[in-house]
């Protein structure tokens, strides 16, 4: 039997973001799918066309500028629309803040059942398996999502991103459904951006490079964004150097900051504090640099440098540049 997979698509900048092709490559794991996916917005029709890059043959765009400003429970209607048409067994989305919140609205209103931060799917006989860190990473739970529809939000970079695989994408409007009025009315009138570095962001980089209370002052900070800058990384903070003022507190990975979950983690002059490691324990690869070698971020790293990272990271970064000719 042919199981129909709906992704729920998000657009960055009017092209596809990255958490949604990690969904789209989530979809093609299970098996006998068919695919669609679904867009709103603005620029949902230019970007619904980059799911053919990726293997998906048909989306449903709602294409209506009024839906930037709008909350996301005004897209649940035509998102219905679409889930009643479509009768999809599994709903896919990246696990961003819009995502988990849309599909949370459209389990509300469609009788998913629903996990977010998911970091592994299988199809299993009678539902979908799923697992996911729980108590803030300390342990991993295993659940079975069951029912006529279940719904997945992934954790971002847990899943490798969808391979290419370009097919011909037909593109549709979304069945007709009204939007209460009361949905459209609280409209967002600006956006103020949050102090950063240069580089990617922090929850979406592949990369993060975080200091701590190690690097001393934040005169020294610059080890860290020159570290980060040569291996095109974002650069994060332990709470102990926001908290002192040293960097923005936007930059904080923690269970009261930013949780994150890249390719590569690399802990500098951080001691590995529970509140800390709880904010990137899902990360792929740690590395820890640290000049104690009983810091307890070293019982969580892959790999560990013990030593002064005064000497360690100028000397990894001026490497890592002579090898990528920089």
């Amino acid at each position: 039997m042919t199981l129909t997979v709906l992704i729920l698509g998000e657009a960055t900048n009017g092209r596809l973001a990255g958490t949604s092709v990690e969904a789209i490559g989530v979809a093609r794991a299970l098996p006998g799918t068919t695919l669609v996916g679904f867009l709103a917005g603005s620029t949902a029709r230019a970007a619904a066309a980059e799911f053919g890059r990726f293997g998906v043959a048909r989306v449903y765009a709602v294409d209506d500028p009024d839906l930037d400003a709008a909350p996301l429970a005004a897209r649940v209607p035509s998102l219905k629309a679409v889930v009643e048409k479509e009768a999809p067994s599994v709903v896919v989305v990246g696990g961003t803040t819009n995502g988990r919140e849309l599909l949370a609205r459209l389990a509300a209103a469609a009788d998913l059942a629903v996990a977010s931060g998911v970091t592994e799917v299988s199809d299993v006989a009678g539902g979908v398996r799923v697992r996911r860190p729980i108590f803030g990473g300390r342990a991993t739970e295993t659940r079975l999502l069951t029912g006529p529809r279940v719904g997945i939000a992934t954790r971002p970079h847990a899943f490798p991103a969808a391979a290419e695989s370009p097919t011909t994408c037909a593109v549709e409007p979304a069945p007709t459904a009204d939007i209460p009025p009361a949905r459209l009315a609280p409209k967002r009138i600006g956006v103020t951006a949050t102090a950063s570095t240069a580089g990617p962001g922090l929850t979406d980089a592949t990369i993060v490079v975080s200091g701590g209370r190690g690097v001393r002052s934040p005169e020294n900070f610059h080890i860290i964004e020159e570290l980060a800058a040569s291996l095109g990384a974002a650069v994060g903070a332990s709470r102990a150097v926001t908290d002192a003022g040293w960097r923005p507190t936007s930059l904080q990975v923690g269970q009261t900051g930013r949780a994150v979950s890249p390719q590569l983690y690399i802990a500098v002059g951080i001691s590995g504090a529970i509140q800390h490691i709880v904010g990137m324990i899902s990360s792929r690869v740690i590395v820890a640099i640290n000049s104690d070698a009983s810091a307890p971020i070293f019982r969580v790293a892959d790999y560990g440098i013990v030593g002064d990272l005064f000497q360690i990271v100028p000397a990894l970064t001026a490497e890592i540049r002579r090898v990528r000719g920089a």
